[in-house]
Order: structure tokens, then sequence, then C-alpha cells
């Protein structure tokens, strides 16, 4: 038995030992610590380049132990915010040299091809579906959607959508995000087609308002190309250049003549965007330390025969604090402003879509050619856990994170309508104030659940869910 004891013994000290062994850094007589090799392990599709692309980190720098542990943290957040990787860790270790110390990157890849069936909601989120258009499961889209990322290893993408129903649609594009050696400049290229039977004529009321119809109201098909540029590690330029055709049913034009003003049946015009934007978060999937910024200016109407020219400037930053103690806050401001300001129904945008809302106020659309906002979130994280299945073959799917924080949240925002006898807006020109609580669900996939009771500046409550990927 005392043998065993010692055997048990001498094993758990290796495996202590292994484990210190890939944890050591080597120090000169300054304290400062002299890098040597970098390895990337795990990325069996991967290529090492687009891994090492991340890293500020070099072989042969020379760096305080406090700087060496924080840019090393750093680094590995930016290869986290690839999106190719399920977990990514950074480990040390001494150089054989007894002098540097090496860095191995060590990731997990997911699983890059994604082929599934497509059945959601055809309206803007599920809240309006739930609540507005009492659960009608005629507005929903079926069909068959592709992603194919990390194609070749370098982190490109080809995705396929082919969608029926409510609203068919047919999209492709590919994204391929290191065009040169430096890996710093990217393309994507792509298509889209859809055409809508049941159609969004105009907004009234603050609610939008629907024709429903056998035959076809709207088709509308663009094609773009994006050139992005990535000079350092957190900013990001894309110049965004589109075609974009509509044409809409002689009842459209004549229910809502603003439509595509004039009661023109047809558009068609250029647009050329420029985005700028700074992203320094520690998880883009669901960040809690960092900050974000971005700027956007479109020009739509780039010819003299194009059938619009107007243009908008958008801009956004939000800021996320640690407080301590599972403790977090995060604070943003975003808004756009728009000229002229007599615009085409299609092109006006106000609050109401994806994020650009004051919570509380999910069932309403605030028309407008200029609005603000300001959202306010603090959280307390419950748990936050990483299991691996060994049951489960596939090894992208095997390990599932999961975190759940409770949230309280308060947004205020304004949205300018220059011409509020087009909408016969309520809630347009005055403030706009919605508070509530609710529970984040967090797991693989950036896929994000919401729970959320609120109230808003009307005094109408609501219980509103909400689940997405987010990036």
């Amino acid at each position: 038995m005392k043998c065993y004891k010692k055997i048990y013994f001498l094993l758990f000290f290796l495996t202590i030992a292994g484990y210190a062994c890939c944890q050591t850094v080597v120090t000169d007589s300054a304290g400062r610590i002299l890098v040597g090799e970098i390895k990337v392990e795990g990325n069996h599709k991967t290529r090492s380049g687009i891994i090492l692309r991340e890293m500020a980190i070099r072989p042969g720098d020379t760096l305080s132990q406090e700087a060496f542990k924080e840019q090393l943290e750093l680094d590995r957040r930016k290869v986290v915010n690839t999106n190719l990787f399920i977990t990514v860790d950074l480990l040390t270790q001494a150089s054989e040299d007894s002098v540097h110390t090496d860095v191995r990157i060590l990731v997990k890849e997911r699983w890059y091809l994604i082929v599934m069936p497509v059945f959601q909601l055809a309206d803007r989120n599920f809240n309006e579906w739930w609540y507005e258009r009492k659960r009608d499961l005629s507005r929903t889209v079926y069909g068959v959607y592709m992603s194919y990322g990390n194609v070749t290893g370098r982190a490109d993408k080809l995705r396929l959508v082919a969608e029926f129903g409510f609203i068919p649609k047919f999209e492709i594009a590919y994204t391929l995000p290191y065009l040169d050696k430096a890996k710093k400049t990217g393309l994507t290229v792509g298509t889209s087609y859809s055409i809508n039977k049941t159609t969004a004529f105009r907004t009234w009321h603050d609610k939008l308002q629907y024709l429903s119809s056998e035959d076809i109201n709207r088709r509308r098909s663009i094609t773009y190309v994006s050139l992005t540029r990535r000079n350092k590690f957190y900013t990001f330029h894309t110049a965004d250049l589109r075609y974009s055709y509509s044409k809409i049913s002689d009842t459209i034009a004549a229910l809502n003549p603003n439509y595509l003003l004039n009661g023109n049946k047809i558009q068609k015009y250029f647009q050329l965007t420029y985005s700028f934007s700074y992203d320094r978060r520690d998880n883009v999937q669901y960040a809690l330390s960092g900050q974000t910024f971005g700027l956007q200016a479109s020009k739509i109407g780039l010819l003299p025969s194009d059938d619009v020219q107007t243009m908008y400037f958008y801009g956004l930053y939000r800021k996320f604090i640690p407080l301590g103690k599972k403790w977090f806050f995060n604070t943003g401001v975003r808004g756009r402003i728009s000229f002229p300001k007599r615009q085409p129904y299609l092109q006006t945008i106000g609050l109401g879509y994806r994020n650009d809302l004051v919570r509380g106020y999910e069932l309403y659309v605030v028309d407008g050619q200029d609005y603000g906002l300001i959202k306010n979130e603090l959280k307390y994280k419950l748990f936050s856990l990483q299991k691996t299945f060994s049951f489960i073959p596939i090894r992208q799917f095997s390990t599932v994170p999961l975190a759940v924080y409770i949230n309280s949240f308060a947004d205020a925002g304004y949205v300018r309508n220059h011409y509020p006898e087009f909408s016969s807006t309520r809630l347009g020109n005055s403030m706009l104030y919605g508070a509530g609580a609710g529970l984040d669900v967090v797991t693989f996939y950036n896929i994000v659940a919401r729970f959320n009771l609120t109230l808003n500046g009307n005094r109408e409550g609501r219980f509103f869910f909400n689940i997405a990927r987010e990036f």
C-alpha cells in the first residue's frame, strides 16, 4: 500500500511539474523576459499566419514580466475575436537554451461548414410577431442556409442563402479578409434578390402597415463589392460600392406615393459607403471590458441618372467597464443624420430596427431623418463555465461554454421627423425612455438569448425575448 501511495504521489508531482513547465518564464538579470519561439498548435485547418497576424508579441521581443503578461492576454483576446476557434490558450515555457521564453498558442477550431434549415420569422423581431401579428405562422421564412467558414484556411467565408415562404430571398457572398501578404486588405463580393407579396408599405402611428396580396408587390436586387483595410490590430476601414434595384406594384405606389417618392414604381441607384471602426472589446461575442467606436458616411445616388440622391452620417461609441466582484457596466451613444430631409419611405430610417431602439419600444417603428440614442446597462455574472462532453464524437461541438448574467438597463432616444404628417407619428419629435431588467444567456457559436421585462415612457410594461448570433 505504501508503494502505491508513493507511485500516486510521484505521478501527481510529475503532472504538476509538467503543467508548471508549460507556464514557466525565463528572466534575465534585470527581470525582463526575452521572447523565443511562438508556436501554434491545434490548427488543423487554419493557417498559422492567420493566427500569428493577431500577435503583437514577436520572437526577440524583450518585455518586463508585467508587460509580457498583459500583452499575452490582449493577444489571446484578439485570436478569440477572429471567431475561428472555440477555445484559445496561450502558454509559456522555457526554451531549450534556458535564456528565452517560448509561447505556445493552443487553439480548438470551430466546425466551419454549417448547413442548416432556415425557419425564422419575417417580422422585425420575435416580439412584434408574438404581440402584433398574433403568432401568425404564415409570416415565417423557411429554406436552407450554408456558411462555409475558413474555406482555404485563411479566415475566408462563403455564404449561401435560399429562403422561401413569406419573403423569398436568394443570396450568395464570399469574403476573403486577407488579399495581400501583409494581411491588411480584404475583399467581399455578393449579390441578393428578394420578392415580397405581403409588404410594409408605410408606417402609421409608429406601427408598420402591411398590404397582403397574392401578387408580388415588391422586387429588390442588390449587388455589392467591399474592400476592407486593417492597418492596425483594432482599426478597420471599409469602402462599399453597391447597385440597388427596386420595383413596386401599382397598388403600393397608389397607397403610399412617398414609398419611392412622387408615385414612382422603380428605383435604381449606386451607393458608396465608407466606414471606420475601432474595436478593442475583450470579446466581440459578449463584451465585458473595452470600447468600440464607429463612423459611417454614405452617398446614395452617384450618377445623375440615379433615382435617389441622399446622404447620411452615422456614428456610435460604446464603453464596457468591469466594476469588480462579477459586476459590469456599459454605456453607449449612437446617432444618425441625413440629407435632404425629403426622402423616399424606403430610405427613411429611424429607431426600431435591429439594435437601434429604446428598449421597451420593441413593438414600435419611429420613422425620421435624424435620431440619437443612449443605452446603459448594469449586469451581474451568475456563473460562467465551459464543459467538455467526451461522448460527443465531433470535437468542434464537444466543448460547450455557458454564461448567465442578470442585467438592468435604462435607455433614452429622440427621433427628428421633418414630415410627421406622412406617418402620423406620435413618438417622433419627443423624448423616448425605457428601462427594465432581465437575463442574458451566452453560449457557443456567438448565440445570445435575452429575456427582458421592460417599462417604456408610455408606462407600457412588457416581457420581451430575443435570440441572435452576435459578432
